[in-house]
């Protein structure tokens, strides 16, 4: 069954190549045998222009395979990425760069949920010769879900020519149709998958309650995590949506402040669980420490 099938297999382009040449060869060498043998022939005493005719063609059709196979070589050398055969105009995306030096950057923006638009995303990075390396996208509907009632919200962690200013993303993501976007510098550890984290971190707290603000602080990538009381005022200087409180006990709270990206619902919800597996232990009442995260 095997066999049968390996016979009907389709072949490549390099193996019909491969076979032409073969043949040619073959070809050339029985013109040249029997060449030779009029040849010989002619030695004999006869006398007949055809061996000469045979064994020209033959020695006419091995340089030609010779000829062919040198130019096959010399194009597979310069072939471009994409389409074999076609060479890449200057600015078309193509693949990045392994020895120029690159940037973390996290882009979240606002996009229409309709088809083509997170693919008109990925193509302005690519004319950047940018790298998506990671990519998360918040459930579609109304503002209930996302900021000024867009249809998505979705954040990129990109690998970026260090060449390129916020600016210049700004504009790209722009062209390709992003509302609202914000960018600010990424670290390695925002390529973490978040629901992993979460897990580890929930896992963490569950057996050390008290290190409840330094796993918000990880989780929420947040330079700052205090306590609060329930009456304490929240400081609303900042822009809207970057601070977030969440409630841990019926006498504490954890004030998260992150000033240059708002929190998401996705991030909220995360955050929420988290604080309910410190909870579920024996977290006490007593004066909530007054102990700040990341200053």
């Amino acid at each position: 069954m095997s066999e049968a099938h390996g016979a009907d297999r389709a072949r490549t382009p390099d193996e019909v190549s491969a076979s032409w040449k073969r043949e040619a060869v073959e070809l050339a060498v029985l013109f040249m045998t029997v060449g030779l043998a009029h040849l010989l022939a002619i030695l004999l005493g006869h006398t007949d222009p055809g061996p000469m005719v045979l064994v020209g063609l033959g020695v006419a059709v091995i340089a030609g395979a010779f000829v062919h196979k040198r130019l096959s070589t010399r194009r597979g050398r310069v072939r471009p990425l994409g389409e074999p055969g076609r060479v890449r105009p200057p600015g078309e995306p193509g693949d990045v760069d392994e020895d120029r030096p690159m940037s973390l950057w996290r882009i979240r923006t606002r996009v229409v949920d309709r088809p083509g638009r997170l693919a008109g995303l990925a193509g302005a990075f690519a004319r950047l010769r940018c790298n998506v390396l990671a990519l998360h996208i918040a459930a579609t509907g109304s503002s209930a879900t996302s900021p000024s009632g867009c249809d998505a919200l979705d954040e990129f962690v990109i690998e970026a020519p260090t060449d390129l200013t916020m600016r210049d993303l700004r504009s790209a993501v722009g062209e390709a149709g992003g509302l609202d976007t914000v960018i600010v510098r990424a670290h390695v550890e925002d390529l973490v998958d978040p629901g992993v984290q979460a897990l580890v971190l929930a896992h963490r707290v569950s057996e050390e309650p008290h290190r409840l603000p330094e796993a918000m602080a990880e989780l929420l990538r947040a330079p700052a995590v205090h306590w609060r009381r329930p009456g304490d005022t929240v400081d609303g200087t900042g822009e809207l949506g970057t601070t977030l409180v969440v409630s841990v006990h019926p006498e504490r709270a954890l004030l998260v402040s992150r000033p240059a990206l708002p929190f998401t619902p996705t991030e909220a919800a995360r955050a929420a669980a988290l604080a309910t597996s410190a909870r579920r232990r024996r977290y006490h009442s007593g004066r909530a420490p007054g102990r700040t995260v990341g200053e």
